[in-house]
């Protein structure tokens, strides 16, 4: 039997772990690597490769970086490469009809939540912000629509806990990679079909904004915490203490719940053990937080250094 030759399209870390596992697979032949153009970063703003462009210069693979996927000459050079298979994971822009109607399977989208639930840019987020219990993986097949089409195959994992977006990430990213290869397998043995989703139960969720990560203390301790959880490592959850000339803006890293109450915003107390703020119910003891500029540290380093008294409002 041929290898079945396959189009990887994919650019962050979530992307390069379902690059690998198809690499590991003798039976698939990857004929391209397509991810997004180089782009700034750093201070010094130097043009960086993508995690997935890195994977695939280190296996030998072929690499496109088109500017828009509509383009037709990008499309051209994919539909003389032939391929059976599409696998997209997290590539970053709208596929055009012309792109998903050239493999003889389709394309296969790795998507970080149960669909219909959490369709769009941030799913991973948004399970930890809205505070559900589990969240999954699922292997669709790619139609015009955003996260709309057929499901093939699904995944769960329970939301812990100690996890936050980079840990569900992680996690993730490694249960969709294997799900992919799963899939693919089944789709070209016939032994699997799609299913519709049910748009009724669908829900949208944006991309994240740096100011998503404002801490508004009136709210729930839960909340908060969740908004902790899911805002780690980026952008952070944030707060501002008073000071001149200006606020000092806290990221905070790490917190605990507390079974107490007291006035939104207020310092109920600062020790070794952390920061007990309360909230709009019950409070939040913090644990790890950084200044604006300076270094990630526990709350006993924090308050060696800045007086925090009790009644000190955030």
């Amino acid at each position: 039997m041929a290898a079945l030759r396959i189009i990887f399209m994919g650019t962050p870390d979530l992307a390069a772990a379902s690059l690998r596992a198809l690499l590991r697979v003798p039976k698939f032949q990857i004929v391209a690597v397509v991810t997004q153009p180089d782009r700034p970063k750093g201070r010094d703003l130097k043009l960086q490769p993508s995690p997935v462009k890195q994977l695939a210069f280190e296996a030998g693979l072929s690499v496109l970086q088109p500017e828009k996927a509509r383009d037709e000459k990008f499309i051209a050079e994919l539909r003389v490469l032939q391929p059976e298979v599409i696998a997209v994971a997290a590539f970053g822009q709208i596929l055009p009809k012309a792109i998903l109607d050239l493999p003889r399977f389709g394309c296969l989208n790795v998507h970080t939540s149960l669909l219909p639930k959490y369709r769009g840019a941030s799913p991973i987020q948004s399970a930890i912000l809205n505070g559900d219990e589990t969240t999954g993986v699922t292997i669709m097949q790619m139609d015009v629509g955003l996260d709309t089409g057929d499901m093939l195959m699904q995944n769960t994992t329970p939301i812990r806990d100690e996890d936050n977006a980079a840990t569900l990430h992680d996690r993730l990213a490694e249960m969709g990679a294997e799900l992919l290869v799963e899939t693919i397998h089944g789709l070209v043995a016939g032994e699997l079909h799609g299913y519709k989703q049910d748009a009724a139960l669908a829900t949208h969720v944006s991309k994240i904004r740096k100011e998503d990560g404002n801490i508004v203390w009136s709210q729930p301790a839960r909340a908060i915490w969740n908004r902790i959880r899911a805002f780690t490592p980026w952008p952070g959850a944030f707060t501002y203490l008073p000071a001149l000339p200006k606020p000092l803006l806290l990221k905070i890293w790490e917190a605990e719940l507390v079974s107490t109450r007291g006035v939104a915003g207020e310092v109920l107390s600062a020790d070794k053990s952390g920061i007990v703020i309360g909230c709009g119910e019950d409070a939040l003891r913090v644990t790890i937080l950084q200044r604006e500029g300076g270094r990630r540290m526990s709350a006993q380093e924090f308050l060696a250094g800045n007086q925090l008294p009790p009644g000190t409002i955030f």
